[in-house]
């Protein structure tokens, strides 16, 4: 039935309620369940009682059309119930977000155990990927990307709106996945790679390390220059505690590996250089308060997917039912008052015939 309409209607988009066409033949169930009516004896009596054969004969028309136009009056109330919709023109809303390339390290270095994570001292991995993924929560409507690098950089997934995926990639990533040095060059490099398809302006990368750059073909001032060539803007995270120092029952006691200290000159111009912004983290409730303030970047207003919004079309039937129903309840009066004229009148309107044989006046 939607598909013949169509064929007349371009732009109908359906039914909402298609059950109610289920309604259709309760008249004819409604009849044939529920007894007869029985006939009623005459109680009165009409001057023009000898015209009612007339009447019949002449109210058979009248009397077929009433029940029909009861019936299209009914139909017409279930295609209104149906809820008949229109589409209408397609409309393309602005689509409010960002599109953020996360870089994390993976190094050695981020073995170190020496963060708070509520009531524990875990590695700074640990500590990085729960306040991440409390981050990527925060992420709706924002298309995100995961690489991670360590000796070598990889890309572990492109940038998409299903953050459950980057979630359960970020979850599975292990200290020296890429290797035991930091290659903070190539990290740069690879994440420009991927975000110059995007428009200027929305090529945004957030970076996480907690060492200096110790490998990689590309140097850190290199890939900044190479950033800042294709319009992309680092954020740089420094991420460690001082002088590779772990906390243990509120003593802050040497690291066993102490490893280099974390390049804050070399972060802080990545991020002057590509027109981003340089923090420095210490625990995870400062890395928490860097990933808010990172929530404050401007957004970038895009087109959404085109929508056609659905258009209610149900008072159309609702009205014409309205005026069958009417028509079918005025009809059978004019009829009636035309016979009774009629009856009372017998020669109005009609010409005299002849009587033969007739008395003479």
């Amino acid at each position: 039935m939607t598909t013949l309409i169509s064929q007349w209607w371009p732009s109908f988009a359906g039914f909402a309620w298609p059950w109610a066409f289920a309604l259709l033949p309760l008249p004819w169930l409604a009849a044939w369940l529920l007894p007869p009516r029985r006939a009623a004896t005459a109680a009165l009596k009409v001057p023009f009682a000898d015209a009612l054969p007339g009447l019949a004969q002449g109210g058979r028309a009248a009397a077929w059309r009433m029940p029909w136009l009861a019936v299209l009056a009914w139909w017409l109330l279930c295609v209104a119930l149906a809820r008949p919709q229109e589409l209408g023109e397609a409309v393309v809303p602005p689509q409010s977000g960002r599109n953020l390339m996360l870089a994390l390290d993976l190094s050695g270095s981020m073995r170190e155990a020496d963060m708070q994570l509520g009531s524990r001292v875990v590695d700074r991995l640990t500590a990085a990927k729960a306040v991440l993924a409390d981050f990527l929560d925060r992420r709706e409507g924002d298309r995100v990307g995961l690489l991670v690098f360590g000796q070598r950089a990889y890309a572990l997934s492109p940038l998409t709106q299903d953050r459950e995926s980057v979630r359960e990639q970020l979850a599975d990533t292990v200290s020296g996945l890429a290797g035991q040095e930091t290659a903070i060059g190539d990290a740069i490099g690879l994440a420009v790679k991927r975000l110059r398809q995007q428009r200027e302006g929305q090529r945004v990368l957030i970076l996480l390390t907690d060492g200096v750059n110790t490998a990689g073909l590309l140097t850190p001032a290199k890939a900044a220059e190479l950033a800042a060539a294709e319009h992309v803007r680092v954020h740089t995270v420094a991420f460690g505690s001082e002088g590779g120092t772990l906390s243990l029952f509120g003593l802050k006691l040497p690291s066993a590996g102490n490893e280099d200290a974390i390049d804050e000159k070399t972060l802080r111009a990545i991020a002057e250089k590509t027109g981003g912004r340089f923090f420095r983290a210490r625990d995870t409730a400062e890395l928490a308060g860097i990933y808010s303030e990172l929530d404050r970047i401007e957004p970038v207003e895009q087109a959404g997917q085109a929508v056609r919004p659905r258009i209610e079309r149900y008072a159309d039937p609702l009205l014409a039912a309205l005026c069958v129903a009417l028509l079918s309840l005025l009809w059978p009066r004019r009829v009636l008052q035309r016979l009774a004229a009629r009856a009372l009148h017998p020669g109005a309107g009609e010409p005299r015939r002849s009587s033969a044989g007739g008395e003479a006046g």
